[in-house]
């Protein structure tokens, strides 16, 4: 198998749960976090709805200085869904205009110039987008537990949703 195939694959496999999640964010609690250290519910839905994005600029670029990566905000559940479905469409064409050469090649995180990461593609793909991603959708979650919100389905049952 490929690994552009192994990677659109698994990006549709994660996108329909990660949907699940995100529709379930409750709008107007963007502020909102468990804790003073803890990331806002808001921003970490945000990061969840566009981590399937990123590996378009994996892909098309060499490096992505993050500081200078802007975003729009993303305030409601809808916008978030939104925002994951096209991140996903973009990520599914880009996976399917490269080839595993080039997926052998380095890829650079640079954070206030700073190399934070350098690391084939396919490794960056897997760590930082796909694992990244279950980490912050799990994290998001528990954030919607505290908010009383019915969690998802995700790779089985939830105590709230039985189904798949």
């Amino acid at each position: 198998m490929k690994l552009t195939e192994l990677f659109l694959a698994e990006l549709e496999r994660e996108a329909v749960p990660t949907r699940r999640v995100l529709e379930r964010v409750p709008d107007g609690r963007y502020d909102w976090k468990p804790h003073e250290k803890s990331m806002t519910l808001g921003y970490l839905a945000e990061l969840v709805a566009r981590l399937p994005s990123w590996p378009v600029f994996m892909i098309k670029q060499d490096e992505l200085e993050l500081t200078t990566y802007k975003s729009e905000p993303m305030h409601t559940s809808r916008e978030l869904v939104h925002g994951l479905d096209e991140g996903v469409a973009a990520t599914r064409e880009a996976l399917m205009s490269t080839n595993d050469e080039h997926l052998m090649k380095p890829w650079r995180l640079i954070v206030a110039g700073r190399v934070v990461s350098e690391q084939p593609r396919y490794i960056a793909l897997r760590d930082a987008v796909f694992n990244h991603l279950a980490h912050h959708r799990g994290q998001l979650t528990v954030y919607l537990r505290l908010n009383d919100v019915a969690v998802p389905a995700i790779y089985g049952p939830s105590a709230d949703d039985g189904k798949f």
